[in-house]
């Protein structure tokens, strides 16, 4: 485990989370309105959740937290920036959705949630999440531990096959990568994808962004996820690939078909551009 590397993407993801949230707007307003930024996917596969206890891993800024608390759950959300869990806290008092916010390293909230004796109904994690994390099998084994028998984990994540290609569309890097790869910091997807991660509508906010922090990544590929969640007991119920990306135009040329999914250039193959899973604790 490389907690070093964790704490370097920390401070990266502090300072590139102040950026994404200055596109968002007046976040509390759309939340008061009734409005969600879940995706039919994530409600499809968590399933009915009104009364039950969900953790959402690596929760980011809260947004989703707080649209599946507004379906009922009693949430909490976890992740490791300071800034993110701050600005959380402030959208949950701001809407007036209930939901609690822990700021730690994931690995080590396990480690005090199963001291604690803390078990969820459901965990969830979604969208360019396992990239920050140096141990799968870590992973996995928590998520298990904090799981009530008859618990399901959900997890949905850009394809890691996707991730092969540069933004221009041309294969750069490798899918088997067994090292961290160090990139010039977290940046600022949320202005490059517009209406695509605003839901709310887009504001200009921060304007040519750069991350004073580096980042760094490690690459997971699905049968690594898989065989992971395996290897910790969880059965594995259902999984499914998608030729669009909900929310993210990562890549030149990329358009909305509808529902801010997007798909490559006209005229490109389809390719698995995003995967879902759910697995239960038996």
């Amino acid at each position: 485990m490389r907690k070093d590397l964790h704490e370097a993407n920390r401070l990266s993801w502090n300072a590139a989370t102040v950026a994404h949230n200055s596109h968002k707007g007046d976040q509390a307003a759309f939340f008061r309105g009734g409005g969600s930024t879940l995706f039919p996917e994530e409600r499809r596969l968590l399933g009915d959740i009104a009364g039950l206890s969900l953790v959402h891993l690596q929760c980011n800024a809260g947004q989703d937290s707080l649209s599946l608390a507004r379906l009922g759950a009693d949430v909490t959300g976890v992740d490791i920036s300071d800034e993110a869990i701050s600005f959380a806290r402030r959208l949950s008092d701001g809407s007036g959705i209930p939901a609690r916010f822990e700021r730690e390293d994931v690995f080590t909230w396990f480690e005090q949630a199963v001291s604690a004796g803390r078990l969820f109904d459901r965990v969830f994690s979604s969208y360019g999440t396992i990239c920050w994390l140096s141990d799968l099998d870590a992973w996995a084994r928590g998520i298990a531990a904090v799981l009530k028998p008859g618990g399901r984990f959900v997890f949905l994540e850009f394809h890691p096959f996707a991730m092969v290609f540069d933004e221009k569309w041309k294969p750069h890097h490798d899918y088997f990568n067994e090292a961290p790869v160090e990139e010039s910091g977290v940046g600022d997807y949320v202005a490059e994808s517009g209406h695509g991660l605003t839901p709310g509508g887009a504001v200009a906010g921060v304007a040519d962004f750069r991350n004073p922090h580096p980042s760094f990544e490690f690459a997971w590929g699905v049968g690594e996820v898989v065989s992971a969640l395996i290897r910790a007991g969880l059965a594995l119920e259902q999984m499914a690939e998608f030729p669009y990306a909900n929310g993210w135009r990562g890549f030149d040329g990329m358009r909305d078909i509808g529902g801010r999914r997007m798909v490559p250039p006209v005229g490109m193959p389809r390719i698995p551009l995003m995967y879902g899973l759910a697995a239960q604790k038996r």
